[in-house]
């Protein structure tokens, strides 16, 4: 699956599939992944109308940038009369409240669709499983029984939006790539390119599905990066994401000439101290105590009172090694060169900070999974600040 897909191109013809030769809820799963990427507020959702007879789709959809349509009822709306007796399946559950759209419960049940197939309950209190029991209500049979591999890919597919509706601040990602033995750079501060095409192409991915790219002002004055999506092998931007990059500036260091300033999309930088480029981005103010360095924990709640749900860091050990001491970091995707080596005692690792005294301190990584690329590999977890063993 192409991560360009869009909702605009599903959904231009009828398929018409075997139901053995098709994953109905998987095909809701990529379009909702397909859609990931500037919806927020919205979570990104996928739909699959199928025909009475179970064997025919007759409708897809996925959730759209606010005003447009929520997937449920961007599927119904294509499947139209074809959807009477027939099933739905969508990867969160339909909303019964009255929000920026009608509500989805609604258009299910006036569409005369038989039976819902859903695996997530939605975390908004609003809605929290009160869009199952007006469906159930109804006469709308739901169901849930679905495969663990689709749960957890739908669960994956909000964490953002959940987290945010949960707490009000993002789900905040932290990527890196490092050699076999450990190191991001080598002793010079040389770190282009440690890992290979196919690789570097997935975190663009990432980038393109995050509401927020943040770094530290350390990157920006060693690699200058443009922190936006490209196709690793053009060099094209993959449209006007993301929307917002952050620079983490203490004493105002950016380069009025630096290559994120050129291009499209927002720039913030945030300082304790200094002038800021003001005319160039936005300069937000975030002193902690001592006054002298930034104060990571209100610039996360600060993007969280914008909506921004899910920040992708990609910084140096500093940043990073500040982040997880103070536990705002929820998963790490870790990308490692079975194919290079860099040594050096002053190479730098991934993560600084005041780290742990003890192994018993140390912080734990639930492994999601792992995935390969060529000589490269990505371990994908989530971090646990808890200290049970």
């Amino acid at each position: 699956m192409g991560f360009v897909v869009t909702p605009a191109i599903v959904g231009m013809v009828l398929l018409v599939i075997d139901t053995l030769g098709m994953d109905f809820l998987g095909r809701a799963l990529e379009l909702a992944e397909g859609a990931i990427g500037g919806l927020a507020p919205r979570p990104a959702v996928g739909a699959v109308v199928v025909s009475a007879d179970g064997e025919t789709v007759v409708g897809e959809g996925a959730t759209a940038p606010s005003p447009g349509p929520h997937a449920e009822a961007a599927a119904l709306g294509e499947a139209r009369e074809a959807a009477r007796g027939g099933t739905i399946y969508c990867t969160l559950e339909p909303h019964q409240h009255v929000a920026t759209t009608a509500p989805c419960t609604k258009a299910i049940v006036e569409a005369g669709i038989r039976r819902v197939v859903c695996p997530v309950v939605d975390p908004n209190p609003e809605v929290s499983g009160r869009g199952f029991a007006e469906l159930r209500d109804a006469g709308v049979e739901v169901s849930g029984d679905v495969d663990d591999v689709s749960k957890r890919r739908a669960e994956e597919l909000i964490e953002g939006f959940a987290k945010h509706v949960r707490t009000g601040l993002p789900f905040v990602t932290m990527k890196w790539a490092m050699s076999l033995d450990g190191k991001i750079a080598t002793r010079s501060g040389d770190s282009q390119w440690i890992t290979g095409e196919e690789a570097r192409g997935h975190a663009h991915k990432l980038r393109y599905r995050s509401d927020v790219v943040m770094t530290g002002i350390g990157t920006v004055l060693a690699d200058d990066p443009r922190l936006t999506a490209r196709d690793s092998r053009t060099g094209k931007r993959l449209g006007n994401r993301p929307r917002r990059r952050v620079v983490v500036d203490s004493v105002g260091r950016l380069p009025s000439d630096a290559a994120l300033l050129g291009e499209g999309g927002g720039v913030i930088q945030v300082v304790a101290s200094g002038d800021g480029v003001g005319d160039r981005c936005e300069v937000w103010r975030l002193p902690d105590e001592s006054g002298e360095t930034v104060d990571l924990t209100a610039l996360m709640r600060r993007l969280g009172e914008l909506g921004v749900h899910n920040v992708l860091v990609e910084a140096g050990s500093r940043l990073n090694g500040e982040l997880i001491d103070r536990k705002l970091v929820d998963k790490v995707v870790a990308y490692i060169s079975t194919a290079k080596m860099i040594g050096g005692g002053n190479a730098l690792s991934p993560v600084g900070g005041a780290g742990a005294m003890s192994m018993r301190d140390s912080i734990k990584v639930d492994c999601s999974r792992v995935e390969r690329f060529g000589n490269d590999f990505a371990i994908i977890g989530y971090v646990d600040y808890s200290q049970e063993r």
